[in-house]
């Protein structure tokens, strides 16, 4: 194989990016060290642990660097006498300043979870399977100072199934980025290759998730409805509420039938059917989660409680 081997820092934090780590550890490229947030509380006991990328790195013993603040001096003396080629960022998640960027004498580039132009922002996957975008794909581009901006240096794509969850998605993303990721530094070991600008005028942006996202507004049709709770699987999941209790509808189904009820109104629940209207069409639960409860099929629901037709969802309790 031709080209010499690059030196690599990196910078990334959660799961999606430790296959990055993994492919570049497995290349003929040296990964001098990693660049990651700080530990913060994580799970449900909210216990202070290493991130994935954190632990991932730890295990193959490089350099890990957590600063609190990318101001600090100190990364910029540690990336110096680091010396490498190039850095590469994996949803480290904070934008990174021009005097960083400028520090690798390649630059650096960035493994981004879209078909760029489109999804820029920080939840492109589950931004595109809300949309129902019936595909998808990552795209190493250059880092610029404008949010996920630059010049695009290559792109894979892959179908986006229609009852496809965001985290399924992310997986299969995690794992076709990587490969692009270390295909692209061996090209650039070998020498410039080409960049193609953007269109800025085609750029949509994916804007970070919250809980509200996960509101169920029942005018809206089934197949947005469906899109909305496979997207966002597995947080923060869409909700809705019944005589004021929260339920989590994390799994469905859609049809085109339209009954003439009222949107959010329960127009089957029997053995293994729970059907909504909605909008336009019928939503079918395959799973739902009352609050605090696990997660159950609709025949378990109703096997455990009185569920008539003509029960009213709402999106507020």
């Amino acid at each position: 194989m031709s080209g010499r081997s690059l030196r690599v820092l990196f910078f990334g934090t959660p799961a999606f990016a430790v296959p990055t780590l993994a492919a570049m550890l497995a290349s003929r490229h040296d990964v001098v060290g990693v660049v990651t947030q700080p530990d913060r509380p994580r799970g449900r006991g909210q216990r202070t642990t290493d991130g994935p990328v954190k632990a991932a790195a730890l295990d193959a013993g490089l350099t890990v660097l957590q600063p609190a603040t990318l101001k600090d001096d100190s990364l910029t003396v540690a990336m110096h006498d680091m010396a490498a080629d190039i850095g590469v960022v994996t949803a480290y998640g904070k934008i990174l300043p021009e005097r960083l960027l400028a520090i690798p004498p390649l630059g650096m580039i960035n493994v981004h979870a879209s078909l760029l132009p489109k999804y820029r922002g920080a939840a492109p996957i589950h931004r595109a399977v809300i949309a129902g975008e019936r595909e998808t794909g990552v795209t190493i581009m250059r880092v610029v100072k404008a949010l996920d901006a630059g010049a695009m240096l290559a792109k894979v794509q892959t179908p986006i199934d229609p009852d496809e969850t965001s985290e399924a998605v992310e997986h299969r993303l995690a794992t076709l980025g990587a490969r692009l990721l270390v295909d692209t530094l061996d090209r650039l070991a070998s020498g410039p290759i080409h960049e193609e600008p953007q269109d800025d005028g085609a750029a949509t942006y994916a804007h970070r998730l919250v809980r509200e996202d996960g509101i169920i507004d029942w005018s809206r049709t089934a197949e947005a409805i469906h899109h909305q709770a496979r997207g966002l699987h597995p947080w923060p999941l869409a909700y809705t509420f019944a005589e004021g209790r929260r339920w989590i509808i994390r799994r469905t189904a859609w049809t085109t039938t339209d009954t003439g009820a009222l949107p959010g109104t329960i127009v089957t629940a029997h053995g293994d059917e729970l059907a909504i209207a909605t909008g336009r069409g019928l939503l079918q639960v395959r799973e739902l989660q009352l609050e605090g409860k696990r997660p159950m099929t609709p025949r378990e629901l109703l096997t455990g409680y009185r569920i008539a037709p003509g029960t009213r969802l709402m999106s507020t309790p």
